[in-house]
């Protein structure tokens, strides 16, 4: 028996049964309680190899893959639980292109930059980079799949440019550096495989990264970036 075939055993064995004295329970036969006339001697010699009527394994074998079985239940119902456009019924593009990459900008599969173009409350066109992955960490996107507010950049994402007041201003993310010495424009690093991307429209966006205007009834402009690290972790 390989190593898979092995832990596919383990695991029916586990989800099997709930406590491991139930699996030796399972494994006594009548005639062991018969002859033995004691349920805790015989789950004894089941646990030792001595008496069982199929494959035995260890305590702490059964033991760790349950929790690992169970953690990783916890874990599965927690990310459901935490995506923010599930069950909504969204309408515009921007939206819903956001809610499809709520999950993998989440668990770090893709990481997305969103450019966005538009006026604020004060009637002003602002527009910046904004890393997708660090704001879903930082703020509750429910009020933006619900339409309570719109998603605009601020002056604490990547970049954020007030085009009447002239204010630019740069911050890196935990995900990305900001490069903004590069004379054909703005770039950003991907931290985990320092990656490059580029979102000049004349220039490709770079390895593993694709450029998706989205058209949308919400804003003037909006682009996504995605780019996908190759990096194992």
């Amino acid at each position: 028996m390989d190593q898979d075939e092995g832990l596919t055993a383990v695991d029916n064995i586990v989800t099997q049964f709930s406590t491991y004295e139930d699996f030796l329970d399972s494994q006594i036969t009548t005639v062991d309680l018969y002859y033995l006339e004691d349920e805790s001697l015989a789950r004894q010699l089941v646990e030792l190899g001595y008496r069982g009527t199929g494959d035995i394994i260890k305590r702490e074998d059964f033991e760790a893959r349950k929790a690992a079985i169970e953690i990783a239940r916890l874990a599965e119902r927690t990310q459901k639980k935490a995506l923010t456009s599930a069950g909504k019924d969204l309408q515009d593009n921007f939206l819903k292109a956001l809610a499809v990459r709520e999950e993998d900008n989440r668990n770090g599969k893709v990481s997305s930059v969103i450019f966005i173009r538009d006026k604020n409350s004060h009637g002003q066109e602002v527009s910046g980079y904004i890393d997708y992955a660090h704001r879903l960490k930082t703020e509750d996107f429910e009020v933006y799949f619900t339409g309570k507010k719109r998603l605009l950049p601020k002056s604490t994402d990547l970049s954020f440019y007030n085009w009447d007041s002239q204010i630019a201003v740069c911050n890196s993310s935990p995900n990305y550096q900001v490069i903004s010495d590069n004379p054909e424009g703005l770039l950003f690093k991907y931290k985990r495989d320092r990656k490059i991307l580029n979102v000049d429209p004349k220039a490709p966006p770079g390895d593993n990264s694709s450029r998706i205007p989205i058209q949308t009834e919400l804003y003037t402009q909006t682009i996504i970036f995605d780019h996908i690290s190759r990096r194992k972790t």
